[in-house]
């Protein structure tokens, strides 16, 4: 951005020096790349201490990796790729067949139990039985409803539905293949329907002048010569490199400067027309203004909508 700012300034120089025709000798053209040197220096000092920019702005979206709770062979794969499905949806099936015979072998277990505990509890009442037979084949009734509730739950999971509103993308599960119930093996990806979130990762320099609900702009390298408004939502208050983990080595120092992550709101009405021109992961720059010396915002809007415009020259990105 700050090569735009520089080739604006050449360009007025050199209009200057054709119009008013200034000769070119060795004094004007060491004073115009010195007051060149002062006056960008000093506005691009001012812009980017005021009003910070980020080069880096990525949209992302939650997603939850699916795994079935049992394991076995899938049969049916109902759920289609990039397609909308409502919360409760059928995604795919599992083969149940191992499930459901467990569930009717327990059922019976259990229908034999109850009959045992009913003749049990009438011996006992007559006085014909000891009380020790009913609590045996009460505990023994009680253990096989609680069998029959988990091998019905397992029978139940062998229909693997959407967890919320949204859809499953990149979709390579068919009928067949194992699903297998291991957090490792994951068979596909769910993207929420959730708020767009979209994030700016800063300079540290500019940790002054990162404040949430400050006015924000975003232009995506996908959409061309359109810049959108929003505001901050907040800065998040840790970077990856400053994370800890358990494991066993002691901590180091990667002397890497890490970007502060800033969660950016587009409030702009006319980006609903282009929503759907911006996929998670998409790319883009943003800049945020300050209260702080509002006369030099106007340079920092102009420049970045030099550098939308810039977006149709991708070719050369």
């Amino acid at each position: 951005m700050e090569m735009l700012l520089i080739l604006t300034y050449g360009a007025i120089c050199l209009f200057i020096f054709k119009v008013f025709r200034v000769p070119v000798n060795k004094w004007t053209v060491p004073s115009a790349v010195l007051g060149g040197v002062v006056i960008i220096g000093t506005l691009v000092t001012a812009m980017n201490y005021n009003h910070p920019y980020s080069e880096r702005v990525r949209k992302y979206v939650a997603t939850t990796p699916i795994v079935p709770t049992v394991s076995g062979r899938v049969t049916d794969v109902t759920v289609r790729a990039n397609t909308p499905v409502q919360k409760g949806d059928v995604l795919f099936r599992i083969d149940d067949v191992q499930y459901r015979a467990k569930v009717e072998s327990i059922t019976a277990e259990l229908t034999s139990a109850r009959e045992d505990l009913a003749r049990a509890t009438q011996l006992a009442k007559s006085g014909a039985g000891p009380r020790r037979n009913q609590d045996l084949a009460q505990a023994k009734v009680d253990d096989l409803t609680a069998q029959l509730l988990a091998a019905q739950d397992n029978l139940d999971e062998t229909v693997v539905r959407a967890p919320t509103n949204g859809y499953v993308t990149q979709l390579f599960l068919h009928p067949g293949m194992m699903a297998v119930s291991l957090p490792l093996r994951p068979v596909m990806v769910f993207v929420h329907h959730e708020e767009d979130i979209f994030a700016g990762w800063f300079r540290q320099n500019s940790l002054l002048r990162l404040q949430a609900n400050e006015e924000a702009e975003i232009a995506f390298d996908g959409i061309p010569g359109q810049v959108f408004s929003g505001k901050v939502l907040s800065v998040l208050p840790v970077t990856a490199e400053g994370q800890i983990q358990p494991s066993g080595n002691l901590m180091t120092d990667n002397n890497q400067a890490g970007r502060i992550p800033v969660q950016i709101q587009i409030t702009d009405p006319a980006f609903d027309a282009y929503r759907h021109m911006v996929p998670g992961g998409a790319f883009g720059q943003a800049a945020i203004y300050s209260e702080h010396a509002h006369h030099v915002a106007i340079m920092r809007k102009i420049l970045l909508r030099m550098s939308a415009w810039m977006n149709y020259l991708f070719p050369f990105h």
